[in-house]
């Protein structure tokens, strides 16, 4: 596992350093700051049911190609017209063929907010995450150590962002509570294995302090499973494969979201 993520983090930090030095910290941290205000992600996970964040995703480590996708900003907003609360961008390259600039272009074109889904481990891309239109973005506690952690989280808030603390076991979500995250994440697979755990969030979000938003990522292909992470406290699923494949992704969408928000759907 360790070898696994220690890959991760020293390529994205070349891959920043690479983006640094056209772009200076100076100046993105500036233009960051220009930015119009992110779109306001916790009113939308305070809604009744259990809402929909649909992902763009091409491609995993695990499966490879999954979808090609050749007009993003078509598909994201036909998933919003499908009832998606936000839109979830994968931004790494390499592992999950995505783009800064395909989460702009999404973020430019949907009134939804939108969550940029990446290996954060540097400030700098906290504020090139706003730059490129980011309302929320994803931070790991298996990829930083406790006070990059709770520094990552605070410089996010900072701009008006939400950070979504993923987990995989309840250390990491003491390590998520102890920081001061608002919003966790418990992702079904394991990162570094590829495995599913689909008993992860029933095992952790009842732990979790009340006034915490709680997200299901990975696992969920169908009404039945997104109502199961309702029932164990879900506001919101994450969903990527079962839609970007679906032959009507909208329709697939639709179906997702008019379960989550049927008057039976658990709630918070």
């Amino acid at each position: 596992m360790a070898s696994v993520f220690h890959e991760i983090i020293s390529d994205v930090k070349g891959d920043v350093a690479a983006r640094e030095a056209r772009v200076s910290f100076v100046e993105i941290k500036a233009r960051s700051r220009a930015c119009p205000a992110p779109r306001d992600v916790k009113a939308t996970l305070e809604q009744p049911g259990c809402e929909v964040i649909a992902e763009i995703k091409r491609a995993t480590p695990a499966q490879g190609l999954l979808a090609r996708i050749e007009d993003p900003v078509k598909l994201a907003q036909a998933l919003v017209d499908g009832g998606a609360a936000l839109i979830a961008c994968h931004t790494d390259p390499k592992r999950f063929k995505g783009s800064l600039e395909e989460m702009a272009a999404i973020s430019a074109a949907i009134d939804a907010p939108v969550l940029c889904r990446d290996f954060i481990v540097d400030p700098y891309q906290i504020h090139e995450a706003r730059c490129y239109g980011a309302d929320m973005l994803t931070l790991r506690p298996a990829m930083l150590d406790q006070a990059r952690l709770s520094a990552l989280i605070d410089r996010t808030e900072s701009l008006g962002m939400t950070a979504l603390v993923e987990v995989r076991n309840t250390q990491e979500a003491d390590r998520a509570i102890a920081a001061g995250a608002s919003v966790i994440g418990v992702n079904a697979r394991d990162f570094a294995t590829m495995e599913l755990n689909m008993e992860a969030f029933a095992t952790i979000a009842p732990g979790l302090p009340k006034h915490m938003f709680r997200i299901a990522l990975s696992g969920v292909r169908s009404a039945k499973e997104l109502l199961s992470y309702a029932a164990s406290g879900a506001d919101a699923v994450v969903i990527g494969e079962s839609i970007v494949t679906a032959e009507h992704p909208r329709e697939a969408c639709r179906v997702l979201v008019a379960a989550g928000r049927h008057p039976a759907c658990p709630s918070r």
